[in-house]
């Protein structure tokens, strides 16, 4: 005598948007059983609110470093005046203030985010 073993049952993963917008019929056939996906989790940021604050400080100084080195238009344009052109607002404070910026951006990319869960330190001495 042979045994027969029941059929075995058909899974059928779906998703949302599934048979209802290609005009088919929602209902399954007997003996499949649907199963839907979960979603797919959200997926961490690569930066951090502390990584973003450095970028705009970092972006901040280089936008000042540019601000500090433009205009200085002379007043007569028949006298040339050295002290405008090679202040040393434009030759010294202001590249100082982009390449700081520059650094700052660089610092900004590579902080890594301080996590809540750090680690239990045991405080207590084994008796």
């Amino acid at each position: 005598m042979s045994s027969s073993k029941p059929p075995k049952k058909k899974v059928v993963v779906t998703t949302t948007s599934d048979n209802k917008s290609q005009g088919k019929s929602a209902a399954a056939a007997p003996g499949i059983t649907r199963k839907k996906r979960n979603a797919p989790e959200a997926e961490a940021l690569t930066f951090g609110k502390t990584n973003y604050r450095w970028m705009a400080i970092g972006a901040g100084l280089i936008a000042l470093g540019l601000i500090l080195m433009s205009g200085g238009s002379m007043p007569d344009p028949n006298v040339w005046d050295d002290n405008i052109i090679y202040s040393p607002r434009r030759t010294v404070i202001a590249p100082i203030l982009i390449v700081a910026g520059l650094v700052v951006e660089i610092y900004a990319i590579f902080v890594k985010e301080k996590s809540d869960e750090s680690p239990a330190i045991n405080t207590q001495t084994p008796s």
